[in-house]
């Protein structure tokens, strides 16, 4: 009997696992085929009908799919990232013609144009008729196809926003397509490069070439970074690196790290109040998702502000938080804390003893906010 319950529970959980994941078969008029397209959508998509999400599209998907959808998952459980949902077209039998380029010059032509076409003209507007998706969309490729995600980079404009090319097999002109347009962009552009010292010898060779070139790029709208490791093979480089990339590229979305802190918040001539909300404004106007301003982060600035004296900027931290958390004593608590250091004494008790009805949150307890009131009444015998 136990058996039987513990086999229904693997099913049960194995059910729930796969749910998340669709298999499409897509009847492409381009590629005059049916193509295989494996979709994830991120945890809680259902639950959330007015949630939108960035689409990250993965060429090569009959083996990468699953290591980009696995991070994908895992780092936007920690909010590492934004959710997204993660598209896998499958290549197998397909690819070398898939990726078919002119010799003449290095640009997509006969079934590698069907291709190109099917994924910009096709696959992606399906995918935002389907699902509930935001703007911004990343494209990560291995080996030719890390070539072949760079011909929607050299459109005017691009229908990505990132490019992770991982060991990219680049065909001869690229080395100098992509740099010459990496220096026009006229918004902000993500592009990741990587490649390994134990990687094919002319891929690695071209790749520290590329390097080369962008990094003498001078363009603020290019945010780039290049990673070069010793161990991995061309075939295994993409499970080292694609955590790597997506950590590079949604840093600014992650929590205020020790780092950060550290070496930005505290050295701020400028209020950091301001700085924490540019912050999430980035996170909107980068990836389109309006993030709730996370506690870590108010914690973070709380600090900053206790460490540095410079009290007058809990004004503006308690008003942001009213905003962000306006049930709990989150934001009293702050104006709170300004009000008793700048003198105004009987404000501050008042304000601590309003916030005893609100929600208790980030150890804020009702316990706290009475003593501090307290201590106020029997300094300055209100």
């Amino acid at each position: 009997m136990k058996k039987q319950i513990y086999l229904l529970i693997f099913l049960v959980c194995i059910k729930f696992v796969n749910a998340q994941v669709i298999y499409e078969p897509f009847n492409s008029s381009k590629l005059g085929e049916t193509r295989e397209v494996k979709i994830q959508l991120p945890r809680g998509y259902d639950a959330n009908p007015d949630k939108k999400y960035p689409i990250i599209m993965v060429f090569d998907g009959d083996y990468m799919f699953e290591a980009v959808s696995g991070n994908v998952d895992y780092y936007s459980y920690w909010e590492d990232m934004p959710d997204a949902i993660v598209v896998g077209v499958n290549q197998m039998g397909s690819r070398e013609a898939d990726m078919y380029y002119s010799e003449q010059n290095s640009l997509p032509i006969e079934t590698g144009a069907s291709f190109f076409e099917f994924i910009g003209m096709e696959l992606i507007p399906h995918i935002e008729k389907t699902y509930r998706t935001e703007k911004f969309r990343v494209a990560i490729g291995h080996g030719e196809t890390a070539n072949f995600i760079n011909y929607y980079l050299l459109k005017g404009d691009p229908i990505f926003k990132a490019y992770i090319a991982i060991s990219p097999d680049l065909a001869p002109d690229m080395l100098n397509y992509i740099p010459e347009r990496l220096g026009k962009i006229e918004t902000k552009m993500f592009y990741y490069l990587a490649t390994s010292e134990n990687d094919v010898a002319s891929i690695n060779t071209g790749s520290e070439a590329l390097n080369t070139a962008i990094s003498g790029i001078d363009n603020k709208n290019i945010l780039y970074n290049f990673k070069k490791l010793e161990d991995p093979t061309h075939y295994s480089l993409p499970a080292y690196v694609i955590p790597d990339a997506l950590q590079k590229i949604f840093l600014v979305y992650q929590p205020i790290s020790k780092k950060e802190y550290r070496e930005t918040i505290l050295e701020l001539e400028s209020s950091p109040v301001v700085y924490l909300e540019e912050k999430y404004q980035t996170i909107l106007d980068l990836f389109g998702v309006d993030k709730k301003i996370l506690l870590n982060d108010f914690k973070a600035i709380q600090a900053a502000i206790e460490k540095t004296e410079k009290f007058e900027y809990y004004e503006d931290l308690g008003k942001l938080a009213r905003k962000q958390y306006p049930k709990t004593m989150l934001g009293s608590y702050y104006l709170a804390r300004f009000y008793e250091e700048t003198g105004e004494t009987k404000k501050a008790m008042r304000t601590y003893q309003s916030a005893f009805v609100l929600e208790e949150i980030a150890g804020i307890t009702k316990d706290l906010v009475l003593e501090k009131a307290d201590e106020i009444k029997a300094d300055f015998g209100y």
